[in-house]
């Protein structure tokens, strides 16, 4: 029993296991999906899906498969502006039983056009026309088990279709990332000193655990001497203009890194387009209000993680050729291509995150320096994944 199904969710990269749907398989044979396609869509969702970061993909894969459920899309103009204004309430005893609703998906659409040729104006509450509230089983906010919802919330949650909203996309690993997001994602870039001296002030939450169950279950506190980051941390963003479209994200993450306080240490820097002889203090690169990038690779030691955020997309000359900084009176001896080469030699830990979507590196603007920068540095997409990935990277030893 759809069988089909089940290939799609594994060719869509949702991890599904035969055990697992040979268990949906004996929920169904129990009747647990109560022939209702809402239950059945939420008993699937229960089973197979074992994080909220993968519910939008089921959803997707869930209204692509059943799509024909969709409510069709050639309802009059009319139909959306009664059901967009408010219904008047009604208590619920007032208004009958309802449609004795059909199971069977063609009747339930053959059904639902007549409606639509049937009716001529707006409806509140009731049995039987396309509205708001009652028990009819076309329109939103009724009380009816079952049904086309058409406009609007649910309000008992008893449409017929569910999946097509796509309530989960900010739970997707894939998608782009909210300042928490960032915050989690920065929390794994940690690596501990062995234990100073000093007062045991941390909790050991195990040898706690250990202590409470050999004394007989009375609770048994364990502390033990702290142990602190070790990780520096220093952060280079690209702040010209062909970052303006990823602005937020880039200032979420630096939100996020600057409210960050278990770092050892933090530095940020900014520089415009291409590193060159100097690294700005602030995101304007206001000339003056600078750092000589020697200074930084003399003082900042190798100990130091880096992580290069931008779209390293630019003229080929800004790479390659002497006086490429695009900052007009602002000439550089040094090639930038040759900048980022220091910079790669002196820190063992670097990573560049590129907010362009990975599938276009190799045929949007500026291809030509993007590949060359991905010869320099490990180069992975500012998404979940992407930033996962390359904290991962930053920590092997």
């Amino acid at each position: 029993m759809f069988l089909e199904f089940f290939y799609l969710l594994r060719a869509k990269g949702l991890e599904v296991s035969i055990n697992e749907w040979m268990t949906l398989m004996e929920a169904l044979d129990k009747g647990l999906a109560h022939s209702s396609f809402l239950s059945f869509y939420y008993l699937c969702r229960s089973i197979l899906i074992k994080t909220e970061a993968d519910y939008d993909k089921f959803d997707a894969v869930f209204a692509e498969y059943f799509k024909d459920v969709h409510t069709p899309e050639d309802l009059p103009a009319e139909f959306w502006k009664w059901l967009s204004e408010d219904e008047q309430e009604r208590d619920i005893n007032d208004m009958g039983t309802g449609d004795e609703w059909p199971k069977e998906l063609e009747e339930v659409l053959r059904l639902f056009r007549e409606r639509i040729e049937e009716q001529k104006e707006k409806h509140d509450g009731g049995t039987y026309w396309i509205g708001t509230g009652g028990t009819s089983t076309m329109g939103r906010g009724g009380y009816h088990t079952t049904g086309i919802r058409t406009g609007g919330e649910s309000r008992h949650k008893s449409a017929l279709q569910i999946a097509g909203e796509r309530n989960f996309k900010d739970f997707r690993q894939d998608k782009v990332l909210e300042i928490r997001q960032f915050q989690m994602a920065f929390r794994k870039l940690r690596q501990y000193s062995s234990r100073v001296d000093g007062m045991k002030t941390e909790l050991d939450i195990d040898k706690t655990i250990d202590e409470t169950c050999d004394n007989a279950g009375m609770l048994q506190l364990v502390y033990d001497k702290p142990r602190k980051n070790t990780v520096k941390l220093l952060l280079l963003i690209d702040s010209d203009g062909s970052m303006l479209p990823y602005s937020r994200m880039c200032n979420r993450l630096f939100q996020a890194v600057s409210k960050s306080n278990h770092f050892k240490d933090l530095k940020v820097y900014y520089f415009h387009n291409c590193i060159y002889d100097n690294l700005y203090n602030t995101p304007y690169c206001k000339r003056g209000d600078w750092v000589e990038t020697n200074w930084v690779l003399s003082n900042l030691d190798s100990e130091y993680k880096v992580i290069f955020v931008g779209d390293a997309a630019m003229a080929p000359s800004e790479l390659f050729r002497k006086g490429g900084n695009a900052i007009i009176g602002l000439g550089n001896e040094e090639l930038g291509i040759e900048w980022l080469q220091k910079f790669n030699r002196r820190y063992k830990k670097k990573i560049w995150l590129n907010p362009i979507d990975k599938d276009s590196w190799n045929y949007t603007y500026g291809y030509k320096t993007i590949q060359a920068i991905r010869e320099v540095f490990p180069m992975y997409e500012l998404t979940l994944d992407g930033l996962d990935a390359g904290i991962k990277k930053l920590l092997v030893k």
